[in-house]
């Protein structure tokens, strides 16, 4: 690894630490008091010794001694405790920036990555950054003092033991220098297989009834289990290294110790070295296994730190949406007879070089009545209402919602105005109340209910025991309550668009002619755009858009293109409308 990397690498570590560096300080000042203390104990032994051969009093030296053992044992308490603090402090702050940062992606940037893998770096990334971050670093600088501090107090002691200790200890320092570049990249891809992991089983467990309907549990499972073994074997030979630099730290300490002895005992026999000297050098010698190993544990640990790091960072690269708007607008509501949503050939792709979505799409959609979208699969449906949401930017054209071009909304006044009602029908954790609430926070009790009572919900939550309160991660919900629990929560805000991607597909007769008339309500005074999957949707539109292959084919009311499209009328004669709708934001299937 090349000197600059390396710097960029703790520099990359540091960023971290940086906010909390006077309790790093704090920590690196208790750590070398117990260094010190530590380093102070082999000479004060050699007092007592010395006292002992002498006939001086060595009681003040035990003392010391004893001293020097309960100082150093609190300070290595406290240490302990504030370190541990700020090891937690870093990972809260790590989550907390990520998780912000996530949730501020744009949807394009979440919809080619895998949430489980993303999950997996806000949760295991940031445990290794808390070793790395805080114990390590302060490990590092105690670890190079003591081992720095032991070696001139020997020196001290005896210049020739000195010089056979540190050339063991050069041999040791050689080989671990080879082997921490093959541990830090099996480390880094042993993380990089466990975000893998996290993403297969979060993509599996969220199709689960489909894995069990397709007797597909085994294959599933192995899909898994081979991102675990490629995780187990790069974390094996991170081991396999990270043993060797041990076991090499070990052997060269326990080679300079016996050499150590044999040469130091030939120096005593010869007057050249008291056995006093030769006690504290050896006990010097002793001291330097802790150093040494610690050291290499430290290294370990921050390699492994400085790979979760990189990935925590990574986020930081990634494309946000807009905070604020280019320009002021006017929150005055618009003048409904004459505002209109329009496309002014507009074209638009999920990514660079790819095929567009949607190419050259002029259009008016009024700002009062219904608008219905109807075309084949990946004809561009979606990508209109991704387009109105600015969950996706055109390439060319523009957007202009009132006289005023899209981007010099903010996305907050635009998606206050524009309610997005998906397909899929996501409940957020939480109770009923809070989902009800969650598009519109400050809405009243009152205007729940009228919600509930338009989708034909409010005799059903009534009955349940907790009411509004219920929590929906306990109770039973079908697919059809879920989808209408999803409208009332949009139209708890009176929307003044509400865009709806078929908001009856699992609803009963009976319940889909009431929400068909809460369509027809809003449709009075605001604009409702919904993507038809069923000709009951389609038929009373007071205008319907014809998509094909990414462009406007036809539009007209429901007997205009029964007479004048083809495309429409095999549409409508198939009795589905399209049948694979994509996930918006994301690429068309």
């Amino acid at each position: 690894m090349s000197e600059s990397k390396r710097w960029q690498n703790l520099s990359l570590l540091w960023s971290f630490v940086r906010p909390h560096r006077r309790t790093l300080w704090i920590g690196i000042a208790l750590g070398l008091l117990a260094t010190g203390a530590s380093l102070a104990t082999p000479l004060v032994t050699k007092s007592v010794l010395d006292g002992l051969s002498s006939s001086r009093p060595i009681a003040p030296a035990v003392a010391i001694l004893v001293v020097l053992l309960v100082a150093g044992s609190l300070i290595g308490m406290v240490q302990w405790i504030l370190l541990g603090r700020m090891g937690e402090r870093v990972v809260l702050d790590a989550r907390s920036s990520m998780v912000r940062r996530l949730f501020r992606l744009r949807i394009g940037e979440l919809a080619s990555r895998s949430p489980g893998e993303l999950v997996t770096r806000v949760t295991s990334d940031t445990v290794l950054l808390r070793e790395a971050a805080a114990s390590s670093l302060v490990s590092l600088v105690n670890g190079v003092i003591g081992l720095f501090g032991a070696l001139i107090l020997m020196g001290m002691l005896d210049a020739m033991l000195l010089l056979t200790t540190v050339g063991a200890l050069a041999v040791v320092g050689a080989v671990v220098a080879v082997l921490m570049p093959k541990m830090a990249k099996a480390q880094e891809q042993a993380q990089g297989a466990v975000g893998r992991l996290g993403g297969v089983l979060e993509g599996a467990l969220r199709a689960i009834r489909t894995v069990k309907a397709s007797r597909a549990e085994g294959r599933e499972s192995q899909r898994v289990i081979v991102e675990a073994e490629e995780s187990a074997r790069q974390a094996i030979r991170a081991v396999r290294y990270e043993a060797a630099a041990f076991t090499a730290a070990g052997f060269g300490v326990g080679l300079a110790i016996m050499l150590i002895l044999g040469l130091g005992a030939w120096r005593v026999n010869e007057g050249l070295l008291t056995v006093s000297a030769l006690v504290a050098f050896l006990l010097y010698a002793f001291q330097l296994m802790e150093p040494v190993s610690t050291l290499a544990m430290t290294f370990s640990s921050l390699q492994a730190g400085i790979a979760a790091a990189t990935r925590i960072r990574e986020i930081d690269a990634l494309d946000l949406e807009p905070t604020e708007s280019a320009g002021p607008v006017s929150p005055r509501r618009p003048d409904l007879a004459t505002s209109t949503l329009a496309f002014e050939n507009v074209t638009a792709r999920y990514a660079p070089g790819a095929s567009p979505a949607v190419q050259d799409i002029t259009l008016e959609i009024p700002r009062v009545g219904h608008t219905a979208i109807v075309g084949p699969s990946g004809a561009g449906k979606t990508t209109i209402f991704s387009l109105l949401l600015r969950f996706l930017n055109p390439d060319s054209g523009r957007l202009v919602l009132d006289g005023i071009p899209l981007p010099d909304w903010s996305l907050e006044d635009l998606r206050r105005r524009v309610v997005y009602v998906e397909q899929d029908t996501p409940l957020v954790p939480g109770t009923l109340r809070e989902n009800l609430l969650y598009t519109h926070e400050s809405a009243d009790e009152d205007a729940i209910w009228e919600a509930l009572r338009a989708v034909r919900l409010d005799d059903r939550v009534r009955e349940l025991p907790d009411g509004l309160d219920t929590s929906l991660s306990t109770a039973v919900i079908s697919g059809g309550e879920r989808q209408r629990i999803a409208l009332a929560r949009a139209l708890v805000g009176d929307p003044e668009i509400l865009l709806l991607d078929e908001a009856t597909a699992q609803l009963d007769g009976l319940t889909e002619a009431a929400v068909h008339e809460v369509i027809d309500r809003i449709a009075r005074s605001g604009a409702v755009l919904t993507i038809a999957h069923r000709l009951s949707t389609v038929i009373d539109a007071n205008q319907i858009i014809v998509l094909e292959a990414g462009q406007v084919r036809a539009r007209g009311n429901h007997q205009q293109l029964l007479a004048e499209d083809s495309l429409y009328r095999d549409l409508i004669a198939a009795l589905r409308i399209t049948s694979t709708p994509e996930p918006v934001g994301g690429p068309p299937l």
